[in-house]
């Protein structure tokens, strides 16, 4: 269901969807909480659990915009607030601009029909922003004048800073990267000689260009292989290949954009929370 601030408030069927236009794209879903644990030291746990809480996935589905379009959104609509059909809803509020830009309604995922635990019949897809706004088994849309501020969102979403102010949206999910092997639960099982360091990178602001690895805790770096050209929004492998010497390593990443934009050190990050 469309409804709220548009001309024709109006409910669309599974079969109704199915017959639109489709888009089709590749993208991460990553948790706002993910990567958080490094800030505890958390590292020997490995990668999956430091940064396990994120996927990457190809939806099909009709964009936003198209059903916004069909409802006709009034000239005093400037969010939208989505709600899904589960007993806490996660009803969440969207920024017209964005709703109307990459959003897609998405029935489909890795070529068969979404699963019940990603939210079928249909899920919203918000390529690059916090994975709790991708509401799950989708059931109304509303056409709002301002951010609804529910409780879900307001209540766990909000960033408290340093000095007290809480950051009221946070949306869009930075640079990131994580060497997956070798690793603690990768080990190296062979001496000396050829090595190949791999891992995966991802940014919410567009695509990877880049990624850098560091052998002896970033005072030195080697500009990393990418296996594909990075897609926007979604995942890239990486790989260093080298010759090991058999000495102690200490590894690390750092991911650049199409933006410009350069993952930072932890100490970076904390400097600037600052």
């Amino acid at each position: 269901m469309i409804n709220g601030l548009v001309d024709r408030p109006l409910v669309f069927t599974y079969a109704d969807l199915e017959r639109f236009p489709r888009a089709q794209g590749v993208y991460f879903c990553e948790c706002a909480a993910n990567t958080g644990m490094e800030w505890a030291g958390a590292q020997l746990n490995g990668s999956q659990f430091t940064h396990g809480m994120i996927r990457n996935m190809e939806y099909v589905g009709v964009p936003l915009r198209t059903l916004l379009e069909e409802a006709g959104v009034q000239p005093e609509g400037k969010w939208v607030y989505v709600e899904g059909a589960d007993a806490s809803s996660n009803g969440r509020s969207i920024p017209l601009e964005k709703a109307m830009d990459d959003v897609p309604v998405a029935f489909k995922a890795n070529g068969e029909a979404l699963r019940k635990e990603h939210g079928y019949p249909v899920r919203l897809v918000v390529p690059g922003w916090e994975g709790n706004m991708w509401i799950k088994w989708l059931r109304r849309i509303e056409v709002t004048d301002a951010a609804v501020e529910s409780c879900e969102e307001t209540s766990k979403y909000t960033d408290t800073l340093e000095n007290g102010i809480s950051r009221k949206w946070t949306w869009v999910m930075d640079a990131k990267s994580v060497v997956t092997a070798p690793s603690p639960q990768v080990p190296i099982t062979h001496g000396p000689g050829p090595l190949v360091t791999t891992g995966l990178a991802w940014s919410g602001c567009g695509a990877i260009t880049r990624v850098d690895v560091s052998k002896d805790g970033g005072r030195t770096w080697e500009t990393a292989r990418l296996a594909a050209p990075g897609g926007p929004m979604a995942m890239t492998r990486f790989y260093l290949d080298t010759e090991w010497d058999g000495s102690e390593m200490l590894l690390q990443s750092r991911a650049m954009d199409e933006t410009g934009y350069v993952q930072p050190t932890k100490d970076a990050c904390a400097r600037s929370a600052g």
